[in-house]
């Protein structure tokens, strides 16, 4: 049997790896999960202490303030993409001389 039909682990692409690599291409995509993460586990933990608040409104607020997070860290990402390839290099780019 030859070597090019044999599966290699390395070969195989596992979703942290994945992680890894998006977090590399844009830096933001950790932070909006990191922050959904946050403020889901925070709106789990103040679910004891809602006092006569409904769960629906809760839950409604929690996965506000969750979606409100992420769309802010895709705006930060989005700012910093279009600061990385078309403001540094018009503005700070060094003469190669």
């Amino acid at each position: 049997m030859s070597s090019d039909n044999q599966w290699s682990a390395y070969e195989d692409e596992n979703q942290l790896s994945r992680l890894m690599k998006k977090s590399r291409d844009s830096p933001f995509v950790p932070v909006g999960i990191a922050g959904f993460m946050t403020v889901v586990s925070y709106g789990l933990y103040k679910l004891k202490y809602r006092r006569d608040q409904k769960m629906s409104i809760h839950l409604i607020h929690v996965r506000v303030a969750a979606q409100g997070f992420v769309v802010g860290a895709v705006t930060l990402g989005v700012l910093y993409s279009m600061y990385k390839d078309y403001i540094r290099p018009r503005f700070f780019s060094v003469s190669k001389k």
